[in-house]
């Protein structure tokens, strides 16, 4: 199992325990907005899972129907993760108007927000080493789960000062209030999710300082070529792929033109991990001169 998969195998026996924290705080209570987290917390562990299964698919090798690889499983697993989200709000969004329409007062609010506190803690450490290990990693399947997990923080901090108001001014209707935005935030954090998956399969681009660091790197380490145009980059989970066009002297022999070749691809793959390269080498006066950025 890789490091990857055993952080996901993590989040799901921590997100089962936090699950039934924030259900136990809600079953005390009785409290809509309460509700709401515990609800989310269901949506973390089937994210989970979700992103565990991903995790196993991707780290699979590269075959003959696949000869890329199959990092992009990630990428699924985020947008199903997104879909799970924006149901969780609509899931909310409903018990919200019921609790408004049937208001109950609060039982043992106290104990309720002790219980919902300690699980957003546990939460709020986990969304940390999530999105930091995901970020080394370059697992897209661990930083959408860890902004999730970060998102349901920031919703739980809200949630108890909102169920603290309830408890201290006795206005029953904040409650179903309260639920109701944080389905709304929820809903634009699995929207946000979903955003993010879909670019990857659309082979997005990578950030743009990514893209030029690659073409001063390619600039200091050409040495010997005349040119090179038509840079493109995609990325794809772990990787991230590289191809462009290099113009070498009509006379140049194909060794010479290959050492070029290895010592670009040394100081790419030195400075950009994960970085699949394909470099295309063009005698002079065959070049197409488009998009240069090399002379």
């Amino acid at each position: 199992m890789t490091q990857a998969q055993k952080l996901a195998a993590g989040s799901i026996v921590l997100g089962i325990g936090v699950m039934g924290l924030k259900g136990a705080a809600w079953g005390l209570t009785g409290s809509a907005a309460l509700f709401s987290d515990a609800a989310e917390s269901l949506v973390n562990v089937a994210a989970a899972v979700v992103a565990l299964l991903a995790l196993r698919w991707a780290a699979k090798p590269a075959d003959a129907n696949h000869p890329y690889g199959h990092d992009k499983a990630e990428f699924f697993a985020a947008v199903v993760e997104g879909v799970l989200i924006m149901l969780a709000a609509v899931l909310i969004l409903d018990h919200a108007w019921q609790a408004y329409l049937h208001p109950e007062p609060l039982t043992a609010p106290i104990l309720g927000m002790a219980l919902n506190a300690l699980a957003t803690a546990f939460n709020g450490a986990w969304a940390w080493v999530l999105t930091t290990r995901g970020k080394t990693l370059r697992s897209t399947a661990l930083r959408a789960d860890g902004k999730h997990l970060m998102s349901d923080v920031v919703t739980s901090f809200g949630v108890l000062v909102g169920v603290g108001l309830v408890f201290a001014t006795g206005l029953a209707w904040l409650d179903p209030l309260l639920a109701a935005a944080t389905a709304f935030y929820i809903l634009y954090a699995g929207f946000k999710v979903v955003g993010e998956s879909v670019g990857g399969l659309m082979d997005a681009a990578p950030a743009e300082d990514v893209i030029a660091q690659v073409h001063r790197l390619v600039a200091t380490h050409a040495a010997g070529a005349l040119e090179a145009h038509d840079l493109r980059m995609r990325h794809a989970g772990r990787l991230t792929f590289l191809d462009f066009h290099l113009v070498v002297p009509g006379a140049m022999t194909v060794l010479d033109a290959h050492t070029i070749c290895d010592r670009i691809e040394a100081a790419l793959k030195a400075a950009v991990p994960g970085l699949m390269i394909t470099i295309h080498v063009e005698p002079e006066g065959k070049a197409k001169h488009q998009g240069v950025i090399l002379r």
